[in-house]
């Protein structure tokens, strides 16, 4: 199977690079190892139908790319719920710090309908049998000026070039090269952060907003308690309502359902016993086979995200880096992964 341009991930930095080369009248190939697209775009719709984020949620005004793409894409966003009183717990044994966001804060927004509606448009503007899912490529070789992307179940594909739209850690893990990679680019491929791996993202659907209805935002931040973070996750609309947030680190320890009952027990020691009664708890945790691989070396958040070696050309200039992570300008968050394929079509002068 010969293509000129082949795409490694259908998360948004894949989707979106397909769609900007679409635009130009050129139809890539996406091979996407998951048996779903998105990457860590993971939008779940609850009991009564209310978009709640598993994965990526929140964005700003300076996400400038992101927001021009939103627009093109006749997409809205609206601004994350930040009224009434939050809370911050410095120490478990001290009642938490009450406060108000200034009205002047610039707000964080997010995508009506949830952010899936992004991928949904994406996929929508792109040709029938674009994407390959169930897909996951082990092995990238060049000869005679074109590159080859080998599968796990013996599939090969040939093209002119190939775009590595997976974390780099993973691929670095994952793919093997020949000839290989420069030695200083696969010596930091295991130091490449992958964001937001290891995070624990948790929901939970009401039928009520209790909680502004007592004057609160929804907004918690916490030294104590399995909840690190908290906030409204009620949706564009108005009419459906719940929460999102993060959970401590050390909460992979438990079992969901564990997890779920302490994360309850906070939010009712904050907002009463209504909170008991979710229609829905679901958690997430980021990790897996098509996030992490082999032993990653991190110490730091954004680790060698936006690395010079990730921009540069590989194999006879044959071979991108195109992941998030790989963007010099907001490496991690949906806004670094609209620039990467921006970045790219500049490069391919198409």
């Amino acid at each position: 199977m010969e293509y000129d341009y082949l795409i490694i991930g259908g998360g948004l930095s894949g989707l979106t690079l397909a769609y900007l080369l679409k635009k130009k009248g050129i139809n890539a190939l996406i091979l996407e190892g998951a048996d779903r697209t998105g990457g860590r775009i993971k939008t779940v719709n609850g009991t009564l139908g209310t978009p709640m984020e598993l994965g990526a949620t929140w964005f700003s005004d300076a996400h400038i790319n992101l927001i021009e793409l939103l627009d093109e894409l006749g997409l809205h966003k609206f601004p994350q719920y930040n009224t009434g009183l939050s809370l911050f717990y410095t120490r478990p044994d001290q009642p938490p710090q009450q406060f108000y966001v200034p009205e002047e804060t610039s707000p964080s927004y997010r995508l009506a309908g949830g952010t899936q509606n992004l991928i949904k448009n994406l996929m929508g503007k792109l040709e029938k049998n674009t994407i390959q899912l169930n897909t996951k490529v082990s092995k990238i070789s060049a000869k005679n000026e074109y590159l080859y992307a080998e599968t796990t179940d013996n599939r090969i594909y040939k093209a002119r070039y190939i775009f590595l739209c997976l974390p780099p850690q993973l691929a670095g893990s994952d793919i093997k090269f020949e000839p290989s990679l420069p030695e200083n680019l696969l010596s930091i491929m295991p130091r490449i952060q992958t964001w937001m791996a290891g995070s624990i993202k948790f929901i939970l659907e009401y039928d009520q907003q209790f909680w502004r209805k007592a004057g609160f935002s929804g907004m918690i931040y916490s030294n104590a308690g399995i909840i690190t973070e908290m906030y409204d996750h009620t949706n564009y609309e108005g009419n459906k309502f719940g929460f999102t947030g993060f959970l401590h680190e050390e909460a992979q320890q438990f079992s969901q359902e564990e997890r779920k009952k302490m994360v309850l027990e906070q939010v009712a020691h904050n907002y009463g016993d209504r909170a008991l009664y979710p229609l829905l708890y679901e958690d997430k945790i980021w990790t897996g086979k098509f996030l992490l691989s082999g032993n990653p070396i991190i110490r730091l958040r954004h680790l060698n995200n936006g690395h010079p070696l990730l921009q540069s050309r590989y194999m006879d200039d044959r071979l991108f880096f195109c992941a998030t992570e790989s963007s010099p300008h907001y490496p991690g968050y949906m806004e670094g992964a609209v620039m990467v394929a921006k970045n790219i079509m500049k490069t391919l002068g198409v």
